[in-house]
């Protein structure tokens, strides 16, 4: 997995086995876990590619090779943490890495002609492991009326569904999703979304404003700044917000653009840049909040919202989210309190996903995504 963050490689090795008795349910054991930072010239040829103007095919195409030559090594190397031998691992899942995400509706000549690019190539991946990869997981869903995405709360119902316990399953990576786990539910009744930003306009402008430092790191400067009402105001003012569902966004809308907007505005009034990415911060925190409000609160009280993703080891975000959630009466919590790990999470998931493509079972939920119908999701390249 490499997330919209473009931190590193997230690689896990999991076995998988299915509950008794139990149609829908599996049980997962993470057997290694291991992330790859990206070398600095490698995010910054990847970080290129998110510009539609520098994003030749030429570079594109080299891209997707390069990173499936990055993605077999990080392979290799947790397999080998764990103990196990190339041959005793039954397929790879690999997410790769998005540079370009358009769910919404492109109508031309009569067809919807919206899209999402995935690269790091399978192919390479299964040639140079010897395992059979599973990739390209979106478009199946797009091509059935789909967002492709969110794919996470296929997983996130196999794993976390409680027959008592309604759970908000809050991933923060670059961009903010949660999946919806009423008590009890059945897999219809799950639905999720993106709530808006993650960790994608603090890192942007902490790059920008506080270099070489591309993140801010245990929430430190966020801390030491004050929230700049006029500039959260400004910001909780985006479209993006009061959207029907399903919906899902990215860097097209809360990138590098939208980070710049920031800065200018900071110049010209003479913010000061903790106190910006002070209100960064929070920003991100009121969507889920308000995404809470909006959409789940008014058919479902939460008993939990459960965090995962870099976001989960910002202190000062995870702060301020218990502040937001605690007149709903919400427990805010993170993967490790319940002895998971955040930073797996996304990488366990998509191996569960290749699961099931492998066993040519749909893996995405339709209601989620907007998809027409349940769709078997990922391509296969065989070694």
């Amino acid at each position: 997995m490499s997330g919209t963050s473009v931190d590193g490689i997230d690689a896990a090795v999991i076995q998988i086995a299915q509950r008794p008795g139990q149609e829908h349910g599996i049980e997962v054991e993470l057997l290694a876990f291991e992330n790859t930072p990206y070398p600095v010239h490698v995010r910054n040829s990847i970080f290129q590619l998110f510009d539609v103007t520098k994003a030749t095919v030429d570079k594109v195409g080299a891209m997707n090779m390069w990173l499936g030559e990055l993605y077999a090594r990080a392979a290799l190397s947790v397999i080998d943490q764990s103990g196990l031998e190339p041959s005793q691992i039954a397929a790879i899942g690999s997410h790769g890495q998005t540079i370009y995400h358009a769910p919404e509706k492109n109508m031309m000549d009569g067809y919807n002609l919206h899209c999402t690019i995935q690269i790091g190539e399978g192919a390479l991946i299964a040639n140079r492991t010897g395992i059979p990869c599973v990739s390209d997981f979106r478009v199946a869903d797009m091509a059935a009326s789909g967002q492709g995405a969110p794919l996470v709360p296929f997983t996130e119902y196999l794993l976390f569904a409680h027959p008592e316990t309604t759970s908000l399953l809050q991933n923060i990576g670059g961009i903010g999703n949660v999946t919806v786990l009423p008590a009890n539910a059945s897999p219809e009744e799950v639905y999720a979304f993106d709530t808006g930003p993650g960790n994608m306009i603090m890192d942007a402008l902490v790059s920008r404003l506080f270099p070489p430092m591309t993140m801010d790191a245990g929430g430190s400067i966020a801390a030491s700044g004050q929230v700049i009402d006029a500039l959260l105001e400004w910001m909780q003012q985006d479209e993006y917000y009061t959207l029907p569902l399903p919906k899902s966004t990215g860097r097209e809308r809360f990138g590098q653009q939208y980070a710049d907007q920031i800065v200018e505005m900071m110049k010209a009034r003479n913010w000061k840049a903790e106190d910006v990415i002070a209100t960064s911060t929070r920003l991100t925190a009121w969507s889920i909040a308000d995404s809470y409000e909006r959409y789940i609160a008014p058919q479902h009280q939460a008993h939990q919202l459960l965090i995962g993703g870099g976001g989960s080891y910002n202190p000062t975000l995870l702060r301020d989210l218990r502040q937001l959630f605690a007149p709903y009466g919400v427990q805010v919590l993170t993967q490790e309190d319940l002895g998971g790990n955040s930073d797996a999470k996304e990488a366990v998931a998509f191996a569960v996903l290749a699961y099931y493509t492998m066993k040519r079972l749909p893996n995405n939920i339709p209601q989620v995504t907007g998809a027409s119908q349940p769709a078997v999701m990922g391509k296969i390249s065989w070694p």
